[in-house]
């Protein structure tokens, strides 16, 4: 399952999926580990990116991913200074 979304604060978001803390699309289906994610300056153009990812293929959501994490690593250390 791929989970898409958008956060002000990635590890604080990062660790409420680890943790199953909210409830919703990412507790439900065990969404845990950071495989990918894009940097924004500006809300609006991360809400954008979000929606258009959304409207993805399955298929192009992995190619994306497996072009930077061919192994599907679970990054979230790595986003902590802890590789």
């Amino acid at each position: 399952m791929l989970y898409i979304g958008v956060t002000n604060d990635l590890i604080r978001r990062v660790e409420e999926h680890k943790n199953e803390i909210v409830d919703g699309f990412s507790k439900k289906y065990k969404t845990k580990n950071l495989v990918y994610y894009e940097w924004f300056t500006q809300i609006k153009d991360a809400i954008g990116r979000e929606k258009q990812l959304k409207n993805w293929h399955r298929q192009w959501k992995i190619n994306l991913v497996e072009e930077s994490n061919p192994d599907w690593r679970d990054i979230y250390q790595d986003l902590l200074g802890n590789n």
